[in-house]
């Protein structure tokens, strides 16, 4: 293929992007990625010459539906950029809810564990956040253990890994049991947008009907595996702070915050064992 104008590929791709559903942005973040170069540097040098076929068949990629962080393999998280791909789960914005919530509760020397981990984002960025803490990640999936891994390496955080099924595996007490677990019930999985139901891995999404029942086998198991005064931090989905409250009564738990994301919505529960 011919050499283009940077100009002349953005306006074109920019308003193909848009003529197609997806933000004209994306164009710019490729381009800047395939160039190694900033956008601001991309859209001050237009003149520049550029094969445009890479760009294109990572723009067919996004058009397809594909999440711009697993084309770009990277995910930005509590100030962090973080290595994702169709493995885990990519990391939200909302979930820095749940890091800065054990950051500030955790105990001096604390032990952590983070259940599935996923990209390992929460574990990883607790403990960079307190190096006094000793965190572990715990996933079912060795694939995304493997992800965690390898953001613990490009992050230099020393964080213990874990295969288990929850707590099933897992050893010692713990002052701090966190989890994002899956809470999407199993009936709203059609309605995602397509980047999140065809595309991220579907155990990370939904535990089943009701969307509580991951949840609620952390509650099952978490007091066997709590030190006196330790706590569960969890996130929870839209409208599902009644449901979460009566489980954890009918666990011996008692919630001692819930705390509402930026839009609102309750997302972060607090719990402790009776007494």
């Amino acid at each position: 293929m011919p050499l283009e104008r940077v100009d002349s590929v953005r306006r074109r791709c920019r308003a193909e992007a848009l003529a197609r559903g997806a933000n004209p942005r994306d164009v710019d973040v490729l381009m800047a990625d395939l160039a190694g170069k900033s956008v601001a540097y991309v859209v001050a040098h237009g003149e520049l010459e550029i094969d445009p076929a890479p760009l294109q068949a990572l723009l067919e990629r996004r058009h397809a539906g594909e999440p711009l962080q697993y084309i770009r393999r990277r995910a930005d998280f509590y100030g962090r950029e973080f290595y994702v791909d169709d493995r885990v789960l990519i990391p939200r914005p909302e979930t820095e809810l749940l890091v800065e919530t054990a950051v500030k509760l955790a105990p001096d020397r604390a032990q952590v564990i983070d259940i599935g981990s996923g990209s390992g984002a929460i574990a990883v960025s607790v403990k960079l956040e307190r190096p006094d803490l000793d965190v572990t990640a715990a996933d079912a999936s060795m694939a995304a253990l493997a992800v965690t891994a390898l953001n613990c390496r490009r992050l230099g955080a020393a964080i213990g890994l874990a295969a288990s099924d929850l707590l099933s595996a897992i050893d010692g007490r713990f002052d701090l049991i966190l989890s994002n677990p899956p809470y999407i019930p199993a009936r709203e999985v059609e309605e995602l947008q397509v980047e999140v139901r065809e595309h991220e891995p579907h155990m990370a999404l939904t535990p089943g009907e009701q969307g509580t029942e991951i949840l609620e086998r952390i509650l099952l198991q978490a007091p066997a595996r709590l030190s006196p005064g330790g706590r569960v931090i969890l996130e929870i989905g839209f409208g599902q702070e009644e449901r979460v409250r009566a489980i954890a009564a009918s666990h011996v738990f008692t919630v001692d915050d819930i705390i509402a994301d930026l839009a609102g919505i309750p997302r972060t529960v607090v719990l402790s064992k009776h007494g």
